[in-house]
């Protein structure tokens, strides 16, 4: 098996003067994944490492850069999952650590538990040698200016910033298949601006954000979080995909079909396990990255493919 992955940076209505950032960070992450593929790393690792990429970029809703509630504050949260025996470590309500997606790694690999939350995430961070940061260095002006922007015009739901501020983020994931063969998925986000305290949205609760099997392959979503915590998004992928189709079919399939059903969008990227690529997004942009046969493959607009040779990054 050749090993492949793919990276999203999040769905939604972003601004025209976001969208090369948004270009350059998913390049970027999908670079750092490959690299550890190509060096005989696992997918876990790879998916990771370009989360964490991207938990770095204020472009992305994850990590710095992560939208605020409405008491002002970033709660994130994140998840990722081992195909080969579908192992799960999730993390939410995370405060004041810089990468959630390393921290739910750590549940996957070191806890008896799949999920844990607030407090709970944190004394197991702590536990396990996660510095934590001040929390204001997690906010953005961005941030900022989109929950300044939510309170006064009262939109809510929205998982990307308004054009008004010019600042669209977007949750970010990753799915990757090693050169053995395990698929591995990895999804991290700061959720939608505006949010309730204590809200918790799709991307840590398994098959809605996340899901991965070493016998059919594997999906990360984005979008609006409680249409696809409703829908299932990423489990429903997985199973059109159990029942015959193609890759980018069940993908194109299962969002339409969520967005048909409870009038909202989201996007999902899709591997399966012979490392072929689904992509689809009914919102307006998803940026998003992969690798294959050395040439780089990118886009953020729909029906946009753009094609570069990889030593070019």
């Amino acid at each position: 098996m050749h090993p492949i992955i793919i990276v999203h940076g999040g769905a939604g209505d972003i601004p025209e003067s976001r969208v090369q950032g948004k270009l350059d960070g998913v390049k970027l992450a999908v670079a750092i994944g490959h690299k550890i593929l190509e060096q005989g790393g696992s997918a876990l690792d790879a998916v990771e490492a370009a989360v964490v990429s991207m938990e770095k970029d204020e472009y992305f809703n994850a990590g710095y850069g992560s939208v605020l509630n409405l008491r002002g504050e970033v709660e994130m949260e994140a998840s990722i999952m081992c195909g080969k025996d579908l192992n799960v470590g999730a993390v939410t309500l995370v405060k004041d650590f810089m990468h959630p997606i390393s921290i739910a790694h750590k549940v996957l690999t070191d806890s008896p538990h799949s999920l844990i939350g607030g407090e709970g995430a944190k004394l197991f961070a702590l536990e396990k040698g996660f510095p934590t940061v001040p929390h204001e260095s997690l906010i953005s002006a961005n941030a900022k200016s989109a929950l300044e922007e939510f309170l006064q015009s009262g939109e809510f739901g929205r998982t990307e910033i308004g054009t008004k501020n010019e600042g669209g983020v977007g949750t970010v994931g990753a799915v990757a298949v090693d050169a053995r063969g395990h698929v591995a998925v990895a999804t991290s986000t700061g959720g939608m601006s505006g949010k309730v305290v204590g809200r918790i949205g799709d991307t840590p609760q398994i098959g809605s954000g996340t899901y991965a099997d070493d016998n059919i392959g594997g999906v990360s979503t984005t979008g609006h979080g409680e249409s696809i915590l409703k829908y299932c998004l990423a489990h429903s992928i997985i199973k059109l995909m159990e029942g015959g189709e193609d890759a980018n079919t069940a993908t194109r399939n299962a969002v339409t079909g969520m967005t048909s059903r409870l009038k909202n969008t989201a996007g999902a990227i899709t591997l399966s396990k012979d490392g072929d690529v689904g992509i689809h997004f009914s919102s307006q942009r998803m940026a998003w990255a992969y690798i294959k046969n050395d040439q780089i493959f990118y886009g953020i607009n729909q029906n946009q493919v753009l094609k570069e040779s990889f030593t070019s990054i």
